[in-house]
């Protein structure tokens, strides 16, 4: 397949300074290169040329230059079927453009749109061309075989600049007087097991590690959940792996131990926490339990908790996703993830040259879903919505006990 790529590529650098003889010539000339492999039937079908014509060419290299310099007179040989009958290219147009269109009718809308469907259905309609020809004038048309690209993130947000532009700030103030500033997020969910992992690592050669052909949950190992804080100002994190269900319980409880286990020991002066965190998930700006849980780590701790939520759709510019989450993420590669201690151990070893220091624990406690906040304990909450958007910025003071 790669020769054939070569191939094709080199054939479509140079197609337009072909004559009809050159053209001919250069084809022989690849396919006597590759004698062996079946060099013919390669040309072939990268180029789409006949091989009769491939074969010619490979006789007119063999015998010389001497005997070859007969070139056909322009507008000579057999007319293409896309001059004989004009209405083939709108006939092949028409069967393509529907899936971008939105036609519901055409008889390729919910079919894959290979060339040789379409040389099929072209001969439903009573045109006789190969799959080769279809290729050619799809070419011909503008057309080449492209892949989906994540582009679209939704409709943004008129005061998402805004918004990023304040996270900024609040950050820089917290950093400038020394206090804490963390980025959380919940990781991908991972399923325990010998489940295959993307990417490679280095193994004997033909020793690959075995791995399950089919992702089916194992219900004795479960899944594995890492929440992950990550701290701006030292660049070191922190990770809980749970077993049981993200809530905002969950979320808070990982921000609990990473307070008691590095974050106290880190700012023993510290007065106050900001912490960015995205607008969904368990951690959501609309999460009602995810305030209540933030109240009583405020209580606990004493410390006034400032929090400032990434506008929706736009939870890919978190820091901890390409500061902590994406190094762990290169760490285990082609790694099976066979128990939740595996899990552990390779979160806990993550380094980068920069320095990056991670933390991690096994979180076996249950968190049940759906726990409720009654209107008059939300009420309750010392909750200070900022000046600025305060549905995505807002501040939790600690209550006495």
């Amino acid at each position: 397949m790669d020769v054939e790529r070569q191939i094709l590529q080199k054939y479509r650098a140079l197609e337009y300074e072909f004559d009809e003889r050159s053209r001919r010539i250069w084809a022989g000339a690849e396919a006597r290169a590759l004698q062996g492999q079946g060099g013919v039937s390669l040309v072939a079908r990268a180029t789409g040329l006949s091989r009769n014509t491939v074969m010619r060419g490979l006789r007119e290299v063999e015998v010389g230059p001497e005997h070859t310099t007969r070139v056909r007179r322009a507008g000579g040989g057999r007319k293409r079927k896309s001059v004989l009958d004009p209405a083939l290219r709108t006939a092949l147009e028409q069967l393509v453009e529907p899936a971008s269109r939105g036609d519901p009718q055409s008889p390729l809308r919910w079919t894959c749109k290979s060339t040789r469907v379409l040389a099929g259905e072209l001969a439903r309609q009573g045109y006789a061309v190969s799959h080769r020809l279809v290729a050619e004038l799809l070419h011909e048309l503008g057309y080449s075989l492209q892949a989906n690209r994540k582009a679209r993130e939704g409709s943004a947000h008129p005061d998402r600049n805004e918004q990023f532009e304040y996270i900024n700030r609040q950050m820089k103030k917290a950093l400038a007087c020394g206090q804490p500033a963390i980025s959380v997020d919940t990781k991908k969910k991972e399923w325990v097991g010998d489940f295959k992992n993307a990417g490679r690592r280095w193994q004997p050669k033909g020793q690959p590690e075995e791995v399950r052909v089919h992702d089916f949950l194992d219900k004795a190992k479960g899944k594995a959940i890492p929440y992950g804080v990550y701290d701006v100002a030292r660049n070191a994190g922190w990770v809980s792996v749970g077993i049981d269900h993200d809530t905002a319980q969950f979320a808070v409880n990982t921000i609990r131990f990473w307070w008691r286990r590095m974050g106290q020991r880190n700012y023993p002066r510290a007065q106050s926490l900001l912490i960015v965190a995205d607008s969904g998930g368990s951690n959501g700006s609309r999460v009602r339990l995810w305030k209540w849980e933030l109240q009583k780590l405020a209580s606990q701790s004493g410390l006034t908790i400032n929090v400032c939520h990434l506008p929706p759709g736009t939870s890919k510019w978190n820091k901890i996703e390409h500061r902590l989450f994406s190094f762990i993420s290169s760490n285990w590669r082609g790694q099976p993830l066979l128990t939740h201690a595996t899990i552990v151990n390779l979160i806990s070893n993550t380094t980068t040259s920069t320095g990056l220091n991670v933390r991690c624990a096994l979180d076996s406690r249950r968190y049940p879903k759906k726990v409720q906040v009654t209107a008059k304990q939300f009420e309750a909450i010392a909750l200070t919505p900022d000046a600025f958007h305060g549905d995505w910025n807002y501040t939790i003071h600690p209550q006495s006990k």
